[in-house]
């Protein structure tokens, strides 16, 4: 079945909930048993055993979220941070190596260089578009190579079926942040990713009222990741994820407008002569795009463009009073969002060297001309404070 009716579906069991629809929220700590026969032979892996690893409301989150990525097992965490900062703690020991893109997500960065660090493990970064020539960076302690694709604020887009083959070769693994496209728009595992991780906060979510993570592997790793997972992080709770499974039922019909919404808006942005560049890897010409198109079913709603140069008083003076669009962090929800970026404060592989100013845009549901009419206002006042 598509992807759009599989989002609908998957998860539900209306046969074994007296024809209810969706699966209940249950609330669980202490899981009884029948017998002590049934008592010693449950295991954490094998249905219902304690709260803290899950309930039936989890498991249909998970299952489905498993399902719709081409993977095998899934885990569900209270925060997409989470789910990163388990998977590296989970599969990495002292004396390990970790390449990681220097286009990541920063609290990723930010918790290689400040924790794993602590615990004996080194990490260094490449470049983005890199592709099979990571296979000269790699040692013979490095165990993950990891990727974000298109790249945390500047949208980079890697050539992961290359990467994974260089890693494989090498005896690493694969981890991919798979945020940005979601399930529907990346299929991680058929393109070589071993691990696929999400922050279910941002399209899953889709309402700006949720964080959740996500860990989906291979059967090959499932074994190896469970138990160390379930020793650093908990199962998401019962009531956020009836809140991810309720976002999944609409997920498809939401990314189709966001993604028709943000070409729109991009193509409009690309024109204007406050705009160096537009980097929307959807968008025909932008960077990226050929492997966009190559490896991709869609684009979500967020992409950057970078303004010509101009003050920090005219930036301010055409963000402060946009009417529609917010100023925050996070994205994926149906609120549309437009902050300045500094990704040259933080990359060291490949440093950024655009001239102008980095813009990232969350193209919401909002209808597209209202949003364009809010942007044409900011950039006239760009204009007069300068």
């Amino acid at each position: 079945m598509h992807d759009a009716t599989l989002v609908t579906t998957l998860g539900r069991e209306p046969e074994r909930q007296h024809g209810i629809v969706n699966p209940p929220v249950y609330h669980a700590s202490t899981v009884l048993f029948p017998t002590v026969a049934a008592m010693e032979a449950a295991r954490p892996d094998k249905g219902v055993y304690y709260g803290r690893y899950g309930t039936p409301t989890s498991m249909a989150l998970q299952d489905a979220l498993a399902a719709l990525e081409g993977g095998h097992w899934c885990f569900v965490t209270g925060s997409g941070k989470q789910a990163i900062t388990a998977t590296l703690l989970a599969l990495l020991k002292a004396g390990d190596h970790v390449l990681m893109v220097d286009s990541v997500y920063h609290p990723t960065r930010r918790f290689c260089d400040l924790t794993l660090s602590r615990f004996g493990v080194e990490t260094s970064y490449y470049d983005p578009l890199i592709g099979a020539g990571v296979r000269e960076l790699i040692r013979p302690n490095t165990r993950i190579v990891w990727v974000e694709s298109p790249g945390s604020l500047t949208f980079e887009v890697q050539d992961i079926p290359a990467i994974a083959e260089a890693a494989h070769a090498a005896g690493a693994i694969v981890i991919m942040d798979n945020t940005w496209a979601s399930p529907l728009y990346f299929k991680p595992f058929a393109h070589g990713v071993d691990v696929s991780v999400q922050a279910l906060t941002k399209y899953v979510g889709g309402h700006s009222d949720l964080m959740m993570g996500s860990i989906v592997t291979t059967p090959e790793l499932r074994d190896r990741l469970r138990t160390p997972l379930m020793e650093v992080a908990s199962v998401a709770a019962p009531d956020d994820c009836n809140l991810a499974l309720r976002g999944l039922r609409t997920l498809a019909a939401r990314l189709e407008r966001h993604q028709r919404s943000a070409l729109e808006i991009a193509a409009w942005l690309r024109d204007r002569p406050e705009v160096a560049t537009v980097l929307y890897p959807a968008l025909p010409g932008a960077p990226g795009h050929e492997l966009w198109k190559r490896d991709f079913l869609g684009a979500s709603g967020l992409f950057g463009f970078v303004l010509k140069p101009c003050s920090k008083a005219q930036v301010a003076a055409m963000l402060d009073h946009l009417e529609l669009f917010g100023m925050g962090y996070s994205w994926g929800g149906y609120e549309s969002l437009l902050i300045p970026t500094h990704p040259e404060t933080s990359r060291t592989a490949a440093p950024w060297r655009v001239e102008g100013v980095p813009m990232r845009i969350h193209i919401g549901l909002e209808d597209p001309a209202d949003l364009i009419a809010d942007l044409a206002a900011g950039f006239d006042r760009l204009a007069a404070a300068g």
